[in-house]
């Protein structure tokens, strides 16, 4: 009876606190043409303090989206656009000397900004692509022998070309271990394309978009976060996914065994429960559903089961993965 007047003045909390949800939709849908999805999983994202890769194909609405959302939400925002030629000191600052003092005194990098649009991440060589995820994971920066902590928030939105390879550098298994999600922007429908044409016309320009959230409803709502409450048999069932991921012969998937080579580590167990709680919280409950788990795995797990030479001979994709894993595994 306690546990039910706590969890029902917990919903209360979490349907004033989750608000700005629509309000955040309604102004997005003014300027970027369905992507729906890749809406709600940045929203998740940013819930939960991580990182998000994106990835399709040029002409996708990807910085458009980025760059309304940190409008919206009243969010600094810089993209950058990663070339072979980049330097780790571009993005975390340098110490610049100064003759007539004699002196030397640290510039900040571009990475002083709320929300980072890291553009085509895959074309920077590996030490600048070491260094920002080296920020991503310790939210501080060092110039010289001096210290700077990032801004908060600090979400990194990186994108990346599935189809264009020339000139590129593989992110290696660690590296995107450290985003959150992995999103597969897709193509809009035919009525979407539609609309896109006939809004061509209009001159709807980004530094016009009034913030519609205030940074204090921001840290309340993530504040909240961790009081979404997770059964524990939802969290067996995060576990045995995730596990399964790693022998998926034990759930009778022989076939599935001889195409993964490794599969999600610990950290997707941790991701996938937080980004569960943060899928629930935008839906206003203050509890986690099977769905909330099944809708988010994909995103979770994607870039994070690495295929064997056999499964790229047979063109299996990590996505036909997640979808026999999530068949199989029992549902509490």
């Amino acid at each position: 009876m306690q546990h039910d007047a706590r969890l029902e003045e917990l919903s209360t909390r979490i349907r004033e606190a989750s608000g700005f949800v629509g309000r955040v939709q309604e102004l997005m849908s003014r300027y970027v043409v369905g992507q729906d999805r890749v809406l709600d999983r940045v929203l998740v994202t940013l819930l939960c303090n991580g990182h998000i890769l994106l990835e399709g194909v040029p002409g996708l609405a990807k910085t458009l989206i980025v760059r309304t959302f940190a409008a919206a939400l009243d969010l600094s925002f810089r993209r950058l656009q990663f070339t072979p030629d980049m330097l780790p000191a571009d993005l975390v600052g340098t110490m610049v000397y100064h003759p007539q003092q004699m002196t030397f005194s640290a510039r900040k990098g571009a990475l002083f900004a709320n929300v980072i649009m890291a553009d085509e991440i895959n074309r920077a060589p590996a030490k600048v692509q070491s260094a920002l995820l080296e920020a991503m994971e310790e939210r501080q920066v060092t110039i010289g022998d001096e210290t700077f902590r990032l801004p908060v928030p600090f979400m990194v939105l990186a994108t990346q070309n599935p189809v264009e390879h020339e000139g590129t550098y593989l992110l290696p298994e660690a590296q995107l271990d450290r985003f959150m999600l992995k999103v597969i922007v897709d193509y809009p429908s035919y009525d979407e394309e539609l609309e896109i044409m006939r809004r061509s016309s209009q001159a709807v320009m980004v530094s016009d978009v009034v913030p519609v959230v205030q940074p204090s409803e921001l840290d309340a709502a993530r504040a909240l976060l961790g009081q979404v409450h997770v059964d524990e048999r939802l969290r067996r069932y995060i576990v045995d996914l995730v596990s399964a991921s790693r022998s998926p012969a034990r759930l009778g998937l022989d076939d599935l065994g001889r195409l993964v080579e490794a599969g999600a580590s610990p950290r997707a167990s941790i991701f996938l429960q937080q980004a569960a709680r943060a899928h629930a919280f935008l839906h206003h409950r203050a509890f986690c559903v099977p769905e909330d788990v099944k809708s988010l795995a994909p995103d979770v797990l994607r870039h994070r089961i690495r295929l064997s030479y056999e499964a790229e001979a047979d063109n299996v994709t990590p996505d036909e993965c997640v979808s026999a894993l999530l068949q199989k595994v029992p549902v509490p």
